[in-house]
C-alpha cells in the first residue's frame, strides 16, 4: 500500500470516527456523555485575527525596542512583532521582517522602521532614518501597507517592489515591477507613483516635489529580489498552508517524514540528545497575545504557533497536520501546569509540555469568552480530548480535560519557578515524572505579571539609534497605536529607553487611484514584469541606459534567473543525501530530504543607489542585454563579464579602420 493509500485512508477514518455515533476512546471503550452545562468551544474571537509581522532575518548589528522595556536589546529572529515595536540595523546591519506569506520589509544599514498600526487589512510602518525596500509578491484585494517618513506618507495597495530612502530633508521613494503607490504629503493632496517612477520630496511643512523615471536596481535592491526568490522556492509548501511563515527553515534544519498515524510530520536535525519542545528558548510577553514563546532555533516559527507535537517512537516530530486554507497563528501551543505543592524547583512552580495530536489549546490571551474555553482554531485534524476523538459539535467544559498525552513522555514537562518566569534568569528546567503527577493544568490565565525584562528578547547591550532620529515626527494617515493602557493593566511602564516621538502629521487616507484591484501574483512578479515589458515599449524617455522596468521579477545575474515553472522547480529538486536524515526510520514511516539550495550570499554593504542611469557598471548593462538561461549555480554571481559587449566594440573599431584604408 502506497504512502499516499495510507494518508488517505486515515484521514476517512478519521472522519468516520468523528460522526457522532462513532466516536471512540483510545483504549476502545464508548466516549462518555457529553458533561451538563459544558461550555461551547471557541472557533473565532481570538485577541486579533491577524498574523503578527515576523523578524525572519538578521545580519550584523541589529537592535530591539518594545514599549516596556528599559533599554535596547539585541534582536532576535522569529521574534514577533506588535504595534510599538522599533528595529534599528546599526554599522553594516540588515534586517528583514515578514509582513505576509509572500511579503517582505528589509532595512539597510542605519535604518530605523517601526511597527505602528496592524489590522487584518491594513499595516502601518515607520521609517524615520535609512533605507528600506518593500518586495511584495502577493496582496489580498482590499489590503493596504502604509510607510510613513518625515515628508510623505505613501500608500501600498498592489504588488511590486517599492524602495524608500529617507534622508535629513527629504525622502526618495522608487517604484519596480509594476509597482505603483500614493504619496500624500502634509497639506497635500494624493499624488500617484506610477508604476517604475521614482519621486523626491523635500522639506515638510512646505514641500517640493520632483518626479522621474526610477534609476536602475541598485546591489541591495538585486539582494532584495534574490532573498525573496530563494524564499519562495520553499518545498515545505507542500505540507503546510501558503500562510505559515518560516517553511523555508524547515527544509534547511530538518525533513519530512510520512508517519501512518499523523501524515506528514517534520524532525529536526542537530537537536542534542534528550531534546524536548519548548524547551531552548524564553517566554517574553506580548501586548496583543500576552505570554509568547521564542525558541532559540533558527526554525523556530512554524512549530511553535502551528500543528502539534508528537512522540514517534523515540524522536519528537512536529505534525502540522491536515492541509487547511485560514491557519491560526497562536503564541505558543502548551498546556500550562501548577500546583500548590512545591517542587524540586524550589516555590510554586509554573511549568509547561506541548500539546499533543489534536489536543485543544486552553487560549491564556485574548478578549474574555476567549479565554479560558477550550479552542481548535487553526487546527484542521482530529479533535482529542483526555485521548478521545470527538466531534466538531461535542462541547467540552476544560474542567474535565486532564489527560494530555505529551505529559506522560519522559522529560517533556520543563518548567521554571513562578516568581522567575519570564524573566530570563533561568533556563527551564526538566521535571521528572514523580513531581509531575503533583501538577494538574492551568485554566485560562496565567498567575504572573510580566516585568521590564519580560518585553525584551534577548540580554545584553545593543545600539541605539540617533536621538534625531528617534525624535523625527511623519506623516500618516493615522495615529499610531498607543499600548500604554495595555501595559499599565500589568503593572509596567511604558519605558524611557526610545526618545519620545512627536505626534504624527494625519492627513486624510488616499483614495484607491485603481479602477479595480490588482489581481494577487502568485507566480513570483511575472505576470507584472510582461505588463512592465508593454509598458516599457511605449514609453520614449530618453536613456542611454535600459530602464529599471526591463528587469525581470528577479534580476539576478543569468545563473540565477528562476524559471517559468516554479511549482515544477519544486517538484523536481534533488533530495539532500541520506546521511541528513535524523535517526532510523520507524514502522509506517517514509522520508523526505532536506533543501540543499544555499541561500543567497549576504546582503551588500550599502544600499544607496547611482546618481544617474549612465553611472551603472558596465558589466550590469551587459548582464541585461544578454541575460541567457543557465541553471542555478551553488550562489549568486555578483555580475556576468561584459565580454560579447567587448567583442562587438572590437568588431565595429576593425570595420571602422578597414573602410579608411579602402
Amino acid at each position: 500500500m502506497s504512502s499516499r493509500q495510507i494518508v488517505a485512508g486515515f484521514l476517512a477514518l478519521s472522519v468516520l470516527m468523528s460522526s457522532p455515533a462513532l466516536t471512540w476512546r483510545a483504549d476502545g471503550q464508548a466516549a462518555p456523555p457529553v458533561p451538563v452545562g459544558a461550555q461551547a468551544p471557541a472557533e473565532s474571537g481570538e485577541s486579533a485575527e491577524v498574523t503578527p509581522p515576523r523578524v525572519s532575518y538578521i545580519y550584523g548589528e541589529v537592535s530591539f525596542w518594545r514599549p516596556g522595556a528599559e533599554d535596547w536589546a539585541p534582536a532576535r529572529v522569529n521574534t514577533p512583532l506588535a504595534p510599538g515595536d522599533v528595529l534599528y540595523s546599526g554599522s553594516g546591519g540588515n534586517v528583514e521582517i515578514q509582513v505576509g506569506p509572500r511579503a517582505f520589509v528589509r532595512a539597510a544599514e542605519a535604518t530605523q522602521i517601526g511597527l505602528d498600526n496592524q489590522e487584518p487589512d491594513f499595516l502601518q510602518l515607520r521609517v524615520t532614518g535609512g533605507h528600506a525596500a518593500l518586495d511584495v509578491r502577493e496582496l489580498a484585494a482590499g489590503h493596504t501597507v502604509e510607510l510613513d517618513t518625515p515628508n510623505a506618507v505613501f500608500t501600498v495597495e498592489r504588488t511590486g517592489f517599492y524602495r524608500v530612502d529617507v534622508g535629513t530633508d527629504s525622502t526618495t521613494f522608487a517604484t519596480y515591477r509594476g509597482g505603483m503607490a500614493t504619496m500624500t504629503a502634509a497639506g497635500g493632496a494624493p499624488t500617484q507613483i506610477a508604476a517604475n517612477q521614482q519621486v523626491v520630496i523635500t522639506g515638510t511643512e512646505t514641500s517640493r516635489v520632483e518626479m522621474a523615471a526610477a534609476p536602475p536596481l541598485t546591489a541591495w535592491d538585486r539582494w532584495n529580489y534574490e532573498r525573496t526568490n530563494y524564499l519562495q522556492q520553499a518545498t515545505s509548501a507542500r505540507n503546510v498552508p501558503p500562510a505559515v511563515y518560516g517553511a523555508e527553515a524547515l527544509e534547511q534544519h530538518g525533513s519530512w517524514r510520512t508517519v501512518e498515524t499523523y501524515g506528514a510530520v517534520w524532525v529536526p536535525a542537530s537537536v542534542s540528545p534528550g531534546w524536548v519542545p519548548y524547551s531552548a528558548g524564553r517566554w517574553i510577553w506580548d501586548p496583543r497575545f500576552g505570554w509568547t514563546w521564542l525558541d532559540d532555533a533558527p526554525w523556530g516559527w512554524a512549530p511553535y504557533h502551528y500543528g502539534r507535537w508528537v512522540f514517534v517512537g523515540s524522536y519528537w516530530a512536529w505534525a502540522p497536520g491536515p492541509v487547511i486554507v485560514r491557519p491560526v497563528y497562536s503564541p505558543a501551543l502548551v498546556v500550562f501546569l501548577g500546583g500548590g505543592v512545591r517542587v524540586g524547583i524550589g516555590v510554586r512552580p509554573l511549568c509547561w509540555a506541548p500539546l499533543g495530536w489534536g489536543e485543544p489549546v486552553i487560549p491564556w490571551w485574548g478578549r474574555r469568552g476567549f479565554v479560558g474555553v477550550a479552542s481548535w482554531h487553526g487546527w484542521g485534524g482530529p479533535r482529542v480530548v483526555n485521548n478521545v476523538v470527538v466531534t466538531r459539535s461535542t462541547t467540552v467544559n476544560v474542567t474535565n480535560i486532564n489527560v494530555y498525552r505529551n505529559v506522560t513522555v519522559t522529560n517533556a514537562v520543563v518548567g521554571v519557578s513562578a516568581d522567575r518566569f519570564g524573566q530570563h534568569q533561568d533556563r527551564p528546567r526538566r521535571i521528572d515524572q514523580a513531581e509531575v503527577r503533583q501538577l494538574t493544568p492551568v485554566r485560562g490565565p496565567l498567575d504572573v505579571k510580566p516585568v521590564a525584562a519580560s518585553v525584551t528578547v534577548a540580554s545584553g547591550s545593543a545600539a541605539k539609534p540617533p536621538v534625531a532620529m528617534q525624535q523625527r515626527a511623519v506623516v500618516a494617515t493615522r495615529p499610531p497605536h498607543d499600548p500604554s493602557s495595555r501595559l499599565g493593566a500589568e503593572g509596567l511602564a511604558p519605558g524611557r529607553a526610545a526618545e519620545p516621538t512627536p505626534a504624527p502629521r494625519i492627513v486624510p487616507s488616499p483614495r484607491s487611484v485603481r479602477g479595480t484591484d490588482h489581481p494577487a501574483v502568485s507566480n513570483g512578479g511575472q505576470r507584472q514584469d510582461r505588463q512592465e515589458r508593454g509598458e516599457r515599449r511605449e514609453r520614449s524617455q530618453p536613456q542611454t541606459t535600459p530602464a529599471p522596468s526591463s528587469q525581470p521579477a528577479s534580476p539576478q545575474p543569468p545563473a540565477r534567473s528562476e524559471p517559468p515553472a516554479v511549482r515544477g522547480e519544486r517538484q523536481e529538486r534533488p533530495q539532500g543525501p541520506a546521511s541528513e536524515r535524523p535517526g532510523p526510520p520507524e514502522r509506517g514511516e517514509r522520508r523526505s530530504q532536506p533543501q540543499t539550495t544555499p541561500p543567497p550570499s549576504p546582503p551588500p554593504a550599502s544600499p544607496r543607489q547611482p546618481p544617474s542611469a549612465r553611472s551603472e557598471p558596465p558589466a550590469v548593462r551587459s548582464e541585461r542585454q544578454e541575460r541567457p538561461p543557465a541553471p542555478a549555480p551553488e550562489r549568486p554571481a555578483t555580475a556576468a563579464p561584459p565580454e560579447r559587449g567587448d567583442r562587438q566594440d572590437r568588431g565595429q573599431r576593425q570595420d571602422r579602420q578597414e573602410r579608411g584604408e579602402r
